[in-house]
C-alpha cells in the first residue's frame, strides 16, 4: 500500500501485485469503453479524448504504436480524459459516484474545484483504488488554443472525432512532449485526409477553423512542419510509413493554405509572434515555453 496525494485528497493505491506497479494499457482502454457505454445507458454523452482515444481509434496500427513506445520505460497511459456537454456537468459527480460503486464497490472521488479547473471547465476524479485520475471537460478544450465541441460529440460513438483528436494534439504550444509527437504520428498514419468526418481527418473543417484564428493556424502548422522534420528520427517508422505521413501532411497544408483568409487574420499575421499568439496554461514560473520546437532540439542533442 502507498499513498497518492492530491492536495487535500488521500487515496490508497491498491493494485494487483502481478502488475508490479505498472497498470496495463488494456485496463485504461477497457475502462474508457465501459465508462462511455455506462454513460450511454444513463443518458450521458461521454467521449474519450487524448492518447487512449487515439489508441482506440488506431488499433490496426497497434504494433507500430508499441514499437514507437509512447512512454518509454513507463506505462503507456497515466490517466483518462473525456469530453461531455456542459448541460450534464451538474449531474456528472453523481454518475461517477454510481459508476465507481457499480464496478469497484467504491465511488470515484471528485477533486475540489480549483481556479484552474473552473477556468478550463473540467472535473477531476480519482479512481477508487488510486490507479489513476480522470479528467472530464465540458463543451470545449480550453488549453493553449480552444477546441469547441458543440454538436460534435455524436460524430463518433466512442471517442471525439479523428479531426478533433488531431486538433487536440496540435493545439499544444507549451509542453509538446514525446508522447504527443508519437500520438500525432500514429493518428495521421492510421487515417486518411479528406473532407468528411467519419473515421477521417477532415482537413476542410480544420482549414475553416484556422482561417478564423491566425494564432491557432500558426501553432497547428508549425507543429505539422515539426512532425515532418522529426519523422526520420524514428527507427520504428518504415519508409512507407514516412512517405504516407508526409503525403497526408502535405495534403493538409494544401487545403489549409487554399482556404481564404480575412482582413483580420492577415493583419494579425503581419504582427506574427511579436505578440503572444496562444493562451498560457501555466504560470510564468512553470511554463516550459517549448512546443515541438523544443522537441527538435532534444532530438538534435540526442544525436551528438
Amino acid at each position: 500500500m502507498v499513498w497518492l496525494m492530491k492536495k487535500d485528497d488521500e487515496i490508497t493505491v491498491d493494485m494487483p501485485e502481478e502488475w508490479k506497479g505498472i497498470i496495463p494499457s488494456h485496463v485504461f482502454l477497457d475502462e474508457a469503453k465501459r465508462i462511455v457505454e455506462e454513460g450511454k445507458k444513463r443518458g450521458f454523452i461521454l467521449r474519450v479524448i487524448g492518447g487512449a482515444a487515439i489508441r482506440l481509434h488506431s488499433l490496426e496500427f497497434k504494433n507500430l504504436a508499441e514499437k514507437l513506445g509512447r512512454l518509454e520505460g513507463e506505462q503507456e497511459f497515466t490517466d483518462l480524459d473525456f469530453m461531455a456537454y456542459r448541460k450534464q456537468q451538474k449531474k456528472m459527480p453523481d454518475f461517477f459516484r454510481d459508476y465507481g460503486n457499480l464496478v469497484y464497490g467504491s465511488p470515484f472521488i471528485k477533486r475540489k474545484t480549483t481556479l484552474s479547473s473552473a477556468t478550463t471547465r473540467r472535473h477531476i476524479y480519482f479512481h477508487p483504488k488510486g490507479w489513476y485520475f480522470l479528467d472530464v471537460f465540458f463543451d470545449e478544450l480550453k488549453m493553449n488554443h480552444t477546441v469547441k465541441f458543440k454538436n460534435r460529440l455524436e460524430i463518433d460513438p466512442l471517442t471525439i472525432s479523428v479531426t478533433d483528436l488531431l486538433l487536440e494534439k496540435l493545439q499544444i504550444c507549451e509542453f509538446f512532449g514525446e508522447k504527443d509527437l508519437k500520438d500525432s504520428i500514429i493518428l495521421i498514419r492510421a487515417h486518411d485526409v479528406g473532407d468528411k468526418e467519419e473515421n477521417m481527418i477532415n482537413a476542410e473543417y480544420i482549414a475553416e477553423l484556422l482561417a478564423k484564428d491566425w494564432g491557432f493556424y500558426y501553432t497547428f502548422t508549425e507543429n505539422l512542419k515539426g512532425i515532418k522534420e522529426l519523422l526520420p528520427q524514428f527507427e520504428a517508422l518504415s519508409e512507407s510509413d514516412i512517405t504516407d505521413i508526409n503525403l497526408k501532411i502535405d495534403k493538409m497544408f494544401e487545403i489549409i493554405d487554399a482556404k481564404p483568409k480575412g482582413v483580420k487574420w492577415k493583419a494579425r499575421a503581419k504582427i506574427g509572434t511579436k505578440k503572444l499568439w496562444y493562451r498560457p496554461v501555466e504560470t510564468s514560473e512553470t511554463v516550459g515555453s517549448f512546443g515541438i520546437w523544443r522537441m527538435k532540439e532534444i532530438h538534435k542533442d540526442s544525436e551528438k
